[in-house]
């Protein structure tokens, strides 16, 4: 299937030629005995970044497979989403509630905390798809996705990588080619890669600034690098790449700015994070003063107590959950006291139906519909079609099969015998 991108593969190749042209030379390689299914985390990419002309290969990935934006789950930051993805529950069903959280017994989290990351027993409220396929007899690699450096319920993937920022886009996706170089009992049938670079420039320039373009166009030639590998190792017909983000982004500005300060006296509160959301715990004693402060709509922000949460976010039932939550209109920050706002850049966690903070989805490869649109997607729908991507039964989660029925052609996945699937259409070209 991934003939078909020839063309437009070769306009991204223009585009980022030191990324194409650095992909490893053709060389013979045995066909896999089981087609791959690699899952690919953008970071930080917005659903409408994908037509701004800086990734001809993503937007050739689209137009060949099923595609369409994606809801992301409230709130929508990076840890939670990326739990969600690979869970299909919710945060508040799968207790990765932020980035940042409060456990009554474990203490707490933080993303950049190393023993919190890598004790499963943050992670233990919900089975990753990858711990699934190594329970299935599959094998899976994870080039970095948050909660892969964890033995979640005693499984780790069979190939893991500490996370590393530094780690250029072309050596991830060098590392996942160099796993679907070994032997077939230890080459992955389900591979994550993770690229941080948009949300990064996202963050820091905003989401229409030429550093967000740049990153836009320094992962594309990244992606059309693997599919560069994937075709010299004769697995570009049988690969399905299932691409998605976390999250939008929304520009921000010093100007847009709630300071908690002016709402509640700071040392009432334990703040647990705050931004374009707020977790926030009274002191013990000044919970009716906090809650009279700050419980109900201000200017450009509002807040309620965890058990009041709108249902639509579904938050509020997990010990996590931070006993009030403030939500910031889109484009606006709520900040912390001591911490000066920066300069003009962007900012996530805002309300998940908001334009701004649709996600990206495209998948294509084999079993997957060609050129199609998909119009209600939610991010826990993701685990799901992996699932029937890789012929697992997976733990029942929020998701709905239906609303990614029309990505599928009508028949059943690739079996894991390396037989292949039954009644898979053609390849045409």
């Amino acid at each position: 299937m991934f003939r078909r991108l020839t063309t437009a593969l070769a306009a991204a190749c223009a585009l980022a030629a030191a990324g194409c042209a650095s992909a490893p030379p053709p060389r013979p390689v045995a066909a896999a005995s089981r087609s791959p299914v690699i899952l690919i985390s953008i970071d930080g990419f917005r659903w409408d970044y994908l037509r701004r002309g800086a990734t001809p290969t993503l937007a050739a990935l689209a137009d060949a497979g099923a595609s369409g934006p994606m809801r992301p789950s409230f709130p929508s930051i990076t840890f939670p989403n990326h739990y969600t993805l690979v869970t299909g529950r919710h945060p508040d069903r799968h207790g990765i509630v932020g980035n940042a959280m409060v456990d009554p017994e474990l203490g707490r989290f933080a993303l950049g905390v190393r023993e919190a990351v890598t004790d499963r027993r943050w992670w233990d409220q919900a089975e990753p798809i990858w711990v699934t396929a190594e329970k299935a007899g599959l094998v899976t690699g994870t080039m970095f996705w948050p909660g892969s450096e964890a033995a979640i319920g005693g499984v780790r993937p069979t190939h893991w990588v500490r996370f590393d920022q530094s780690l250029p886009g072309d050596a991830r996706v060098d590392q996942v080619l160099t796993w679907l170089d070994l032997p077939p009992d230890r080459r992955p049938d389900l591979a994550t890669l993770y690229f941080d670079l948009v949300d990064t420039a996202g963050h820091t320039d905003g989401p229409d600034s030429a550093a967000t373009r740049t990153a836009l166009a320094s992962v594309d030639a990244s992606i059309a690098r693997l599919i560069a590998g994937l075709r010299a190792r004769r697995l570009d017909d049988d690969a399905v790449l299932v691409i998605v983000s976390d999250h939008g982004m929304a520009a921000t500005s010093p100007e847009r700015v709630v300071r908690l300060e002016d709402l509640v006296d700071p040392e009432a509160l334990r703040i647990v994070y705050a931004g374009a959301v707020a977790f926030l715990d009274p002191v013990p004693g000044r919970e009716t003063e906090v809650e009279a402060a700050l419980v109900g709509r201000h200017p450009h922000v509002e807040c309620w107590r965890k058990a009041d949460l709108p249902a639509r976010f579904v938050l509020g039932s997990n010990p996590r959950v931070a006993a009030l939550v403030c939500l910031a209109e889109v484009g606006w920050l709520i900040a912390a006291p001591g911490r000066p706002a920066t300069g003009p850049g962007g900012a996530h966690g805002y309300d998940n139906a908001a334009p701004e903070m649709a996600a990206l989805f495209i998948a294509h490869g084999p079993g997957v519909a060609r050129g199609v649109a998909l119009g209600d997607l939610d991010s826990v729908d993701v685990q799901p079609l992996l699932g029937r991507l890789l012929a697992l039964t997976v733990p029942a989660g929020d998701g709905r099969a239906s609303d990614t029925a029309a990505a599928l052609v009508d028949a059943v996945a690739p079996d894991r015998t390396g037989r292949g699937g039954d009644g898979l259409e053609p390849d045409a070209s």
